[in-house]
């Protein structure tokens, strides 16, 4: 997650230098091209937003659905609802990524400049910072602690097959 993070933010500086110096040019020559590429990049920023809602909500129904029968037919409530809550928590970190994607391109390259460069980068930050909760809620660990855990579990079953 944090490198997904460090890759945004080196993409978000590089675009914004990149997506400046286009609104320059674009600017110079006043001409229809420039309006056609913005009108385009305003669709799939909004393209991608709704599709990353739009699996934020399934991600909601599905863990929803999958509780229930598991809550009723197969594990029971308790273990349903640790699956429910690791199921959500899956579909939410998805469409957020989602969202962090369209929010880059219809700030940094639509609409580019420093206020708004400004606000994009508190809300990938706000939105770093929660899909971060989510995935140490999901894990029930700390991110940088993934290899001992690996390495526990690999010893754990090796002595039980000896």
């Amino acid at each position: 997650m944090l490198r997904i993070a460090a890759v945004a933010l080196f993409a978000l500086i590089g675009a914004s230098a990149f997506a400046l110096d286009l609104s320059a040019q674009g600017q110079a020559e006043a001409g229809p091209p420039r309006e056609m590429i913005d009108a385009a990049l305003e669709w799939i920023s909004t393209g991608i937003e709704i599709a990353g809602v739009a699996i934020i909500v399934i991600g909601a129904a599905a863990a929803t659905v999958v509780f229930v029968h598991g809550g009723l037919v197969t594990v029971g409530w308790p273990a349903a609802f640790l699956r429910y809550r690791a199921n959500l928590g899956r579909g939410i970190l998805l469409g957020l990524e989602l969202l962090v994607a369209a929010d880059i391109i219809g700030t940094v390259a639509v609409t580019p400049s420093f206020e708004n460069l400004a606000i994009l980068g508190l809300i990938v930050l706000i939105r770093t910072f929660l899909s971060f909760s989510l995935e140490v809620e999901i894990e029930g660990r700390w991110p940088w602690r993934r290899a001992e855990a690996k390495a526990s579990a690999s010893q754990g079953t090796a002595g039980e097959r000896f």
